[in-house]
């Protein structure tokens, strides 16, 4: 642990390596209380840095140096300099071999960076800096080598050993162990190398790519998970057939594999050949995940897929330029799980999580560019900004140019930088080259921190059939940011007619209409557009499939958003204008909360909401999406001070209304559906899963009501359901009401029956911090000593601390500050156990400015506890510092 202030980095001082390793020859000996990892490096100058022989620094942590020699020439101590963090000695020739020999203790890594211990199996993880901890190494992404690697441990504890790239040979040793030998034929950097070794099951299958090629596709599991691992493989196939189909990417290897871990600080990790899963981004059954988290698991798969050409074949240079993977990749993704699945549905998810999550890193403390220009700790930014405002910028230039003219930047863009470590830049540059565009403008998306606002009004002219359009764009001041430039803002959109038609859309100066929905590029503080032959006043549909990352202001009326909910041919648009209207009215109803004024709802919202549920041509899902109202997290976003107490009660009450208003097609619906479910059985399929899903939601209505009628039949579908949607979600409606003895018992009988699943336990304990009855805060220490629960697991930790501080406001936000006591505690914990999980849970206590004066009191004070608790690590103390400057 650090007690000094971290060194600042920043993106300025970036400099090309010195020396460059052409070979990584490694070789690892792995025992129960050590490992030893030998190193053979060939090294050689950087040849474009000239004749020179300047020092070789090696990136080093947490490694006991046993032995170091030079072309065959052991080096004595006076050789070299070896400090915490580096080792460095002198060169004396253009091109050299460095051999080593370090141990280090993977059974006692907490932090799960580097070489350490999920439970009996040895595994990695080494992305963003986690290699340095395994042997003396140029860690950095634009380092690129060709890997060796050879393992040795006991046969009968660990008979699986696996590494990147091809097998190439194996055998056994005396004493009971056993050795395996991978290479991979491609060069990588140190952040992609993997290394597994357990005892492991193994699920097989095959892909024949474009050119005919036969790959064997292997996912790894313990023993106990063997059978919910087909849904993943599924996923892999369909993830490879599209990426040819739509990107032209054919794999490489001859072999794809994936290993499910239970520890693991993220969701997945891309290593060539080699993907590690967190356990939860893999497993899937019916009866075990809901379907949130197989379309979880198909999403994750197909990201970490992708990433073999849009993150390893092509990497980045430096982790400033870590969105140049990530975005774009998160778009792919999001691509593709569109194709699979619901494409309108599937936006309106991922847009509602940005602007619930996102838009709140951007007007925090830690806001930054989704190419920031510093920092102290990179793990630190594998942040939403960088993964999905990313992958926004991505979408909008896919926008702006067109798929046709995308798909050929994308090729120019892997053909001019295979095997290479590229920047933002050069991905924007490939865009610009195969379209003939100037993007200079554009590329301020990748500088420029905050949420661009965009104010809108309109006019129109009857006499001359004139309809025009005023944009106004503007930034706030962000964390090192003052003045903003105008940003490149695509805005998609139509304008209807009084019978809800698409008008022909032709602006001034134009020959022709250009049908009726269009893209208008934004580029300046303010611009008008005037369409011409308009026949009438219109009402605009603006900002279609939210065509930018930015925050929309036009002043729509109730009405009007009424008839966009029922008209507008733009699905995202209608859920949209829904959303708007569900904002209104709920504000409302907050001021007359905090007014002492008896609660009114406004009948608009019930009636858009029983003509929802009355139209049976609707897609389920959609009209499942229509019916959610905007989360309490995403009201507080978008409030100036957020009164969380006043936030939670009207939308109580707005909930207690319409499930009371419209009981009769609520439970019309629910009843209708439950059938089908009991009749058909689970199918995780696009249309299956929109009908579970509306079921559940208007379950989550009816037991508003307290009706013994909605009791029973959420018993039933919690007790006699095959799967574990139906299931959760009718554990969730018990916990959340008022039925104490059936709620206790339902809690009691599903940790019995899944006490030897974490997975499953994961979601029962997420389903009570979520609770946002009385006593939160109570019910979460008291799940603390549960015993399938450890701090040392990071998904235990997300499950229950992370979904309390995230999702139960009401309780964590307690006006006596217990909520913020209780989360600082636990931070100064995990600082000394996983610093990167530590860093990740600060985040609501980052955001105390949103609130009232006394509660920015007690958050400010627990943050600056936290800072003077003792050893911070770089991850804590960068965050803390940021959020009290």
């Amino acid at each position: 642990m650090r007690t000094e202030q971290p060194k600042v980095i920043y993106l300025k001082d970036y400099q090309a390596p010195d020396y460059l390793i052409e070979e990584t020859n490694l070789t690892f000996e792995l025992y129960e209380d050590h490992s030893l990892v030998h190193a053979q490096l060939v090294i050689r100058r950087n040849p474009e840095l000239g004749d020179g022989l300047p020092p070789l620094v090696l990136d080093g942590q947490q490694l006991e140096l046993l032995s170091l020699s030079m072309d065959d020439r052991e080096l004595a101590a006076s050789d070299y300099q070896l400090d915490d963090s580096h080792l460095t000695l002198q060169p004396v020739a253009k091109s050299f071999t460095l051999d080593s020999t370090v141990r280090i203790h993977p059974e006692s890594n907490t932090a799960l960076e580097g070489l350490y211990k999920s439970g009996k199996m040895f595994c990695t993880q080494c992305e963003a800096e986690g290699f340095r901890k395994i042997t003396y190494y140029l860690d950095r992404p634009d380092v690129m080598s060709k890997f060796t690697t050879t393992i040795t441990a006991e046969q009968h504890r660990y008979p699986v050993l696996l590494s990147n790239g091809n097998p190439v040979a194996s055998g056994a040793e005396e004493g009971g162990r056993h050795w395996a030998t991978w290479q991979d034929p491609f060069k990588k950097p140190a952040y992609l190398f993997a290394l597994v070794a357990g005892d492991l099951w193994c699920v097989e299958d095959s892909f024949t790519t474009m050119t005919q090629r036969d790959v064997a596709l292997r996912i790894y599991v313990e023993p106990e998970n063997i059978d919910k691992v087909q849904h993943a493989m599924d996923s892999l196939k369909k993830s490879m057939r599209w990426d040819e189909e739509v990107y032209g990417r054919e794999y490489d290897l001859d072999i794809f594999m994936i290993v499910a871990v239970n520890d693991f600080n993220m969701g997945a990790m891309e290593n060539k050949g080699l993907n590690i899963f967190n356990s939860s981004c893999v497993l899937a059954k019916a009866e075990t995940a809901t379907d949130a988290a197989h379309q979880r698991v198909e999403a994750v798969v197909a990201h970490e897929y992708f990433h073999n050409w849009s993150g390893n074949r092509v990497t980045c240079r430096d982790w400033f330029q870590l969105s140049l993977k990530e975005g774009f990749t998160v778009f792919r993704d999001a691509e593709f799980s569109a194709d699979m699945n619901s494409r309108t549905v599937k936006r309106i998810e991922d847009v509602a999580f940005l602007r619930t999550n996102q838009f709140a890193e951007d007007a925090g403390p830690m806001a930054h560019p989704v190419r920031p220009d510093s920092f102290m700790e990179i793990s630190n930014f594998y942040t939403l900004t960088v993964y999905e405002k990313g992958s926004e910028v991505v979408r909008m230039l896919h926008t702006l140019l067109g798929a046709e003219g995308f798909r050929k930047g994308t090729d120019l863009y892997f053909e001019r930088h295979d095997g290479q470590a590229v920047t933002c830049d050069d991905f924007v540059k490939a865009m610009e080259n195969a379209n003939g565009v100037d993007l200079t403008q554009f590329k301020r998306w990748y500088s420029q921190s905050g949420t661009p606002r965009l104010q809108v009004e309109d006019s129109y002219d009857a006499e001359a059939r004139t309809y025009s359009l005023t944009f106004r764009q503007s930034c706030p001041a962000t964390p090192g940011q003052k003045d903003k430039q105008p940003f490149v803002i695509p805005v998609e959109l139509g304008l209807l007619d009084c019978q809800g038609g698409e008008l022909p859309l032709r602006l001034s100066g134009e020959a022709a209409p250009q049908g009726g929905s269009r893209v208008l590029a934004l580029n300046e503080a303010e611009q008008h557009f005037t369409f011409v032959d308009i026949p009438e006043r219109p009402l605009p549909s603006l900002l279609r499939g939210f065509s930018a990352p930015v925050k929309l202001s036009f002043p729509y009326s109730r009405d009007q958003l009424m008839f966009l909910m029922q008209h507008d041919s733009d699905g995202f648009n209608r859920w949209e204008a829904g959303q708007q209207l569900s904002v209104q009215v709920l504000f409302e109803l907050i001021g007359q909360h905090q007014r002492g004024e008896k609660l009114v709802l406004d009948p608009r919202l019930i009636e858009a909401f029983r003509t929802l549920l009355g139209d049976e041509s609707l897609d389920q899902a959609m009209v499942a999406e229509m019916l959610s109202l905007p989360s309490e997290a995403y009201l507080t976003e978008i409030s100036e001070v957020a009164d969380v107490d006043a936030i939670h009660a009207a939308r109580e009450f707005a909930r207690q209304s319409i499930g009371q208003a419209l009981f009769e097609p609520l439970l019309a619906r629910f009843q209708a559906n439950r059938a089908l479910s009991r009749e058909t059985g689970y199918v995780a399929e696009a249309a299956h899963i929109a009908r579970r899903t509306l079921q559940n939601i208007a379950l989550s209505y009816l037991m508003q009501s307290g009706k013994a009628e909605v009791l029973e039949a959420c018993l039933e579908q919690f007790n006699q359901c095959d799967n574990m949607t139906e299931r959760l979600s009718a554990l969730a409606v018990l916990v959340n009401s008022r039925f104490e003895a059936e709620k206790t018992g339902a809690l009691e009988r599903f940790a019995e029956y899944f006490k030897d699943d974490p997975l499953v336990m994961d979601q029962w304990f997420s389903v009570q911090a979520g609770c946002g009855l009385p006593g939160g805060l109570e019910r979460v220490q008291a799940l603390m000593q549960h015993p399938a629960f450890t701090l040392k697991n990071p998904n235990k930790v997300r499950a229950l601390i992370g979904a309390f501080a995230n999702q139960n406001l009401v309780n964590f936000h307690r006006a006596d500050g217990a909520g913020y006591r209780f989360l600082a505690d636990h931070v100064i914990t995990l600082n000394a156990l996983n610093p990167q999980i530590a860093s990740r849970q600060l985040a609501p206590l980052t955001r105390w400015r949103k609130y009232d004066a006394g509660r920015q009191q007690l958050m400010k004070a627990e943050l600056e506890r936290i800072l003077a608790s003792g050893e911070l690590s770089s991850d804590v103390f960068e965050v803390v510092s940021k959020s009290l400057a």
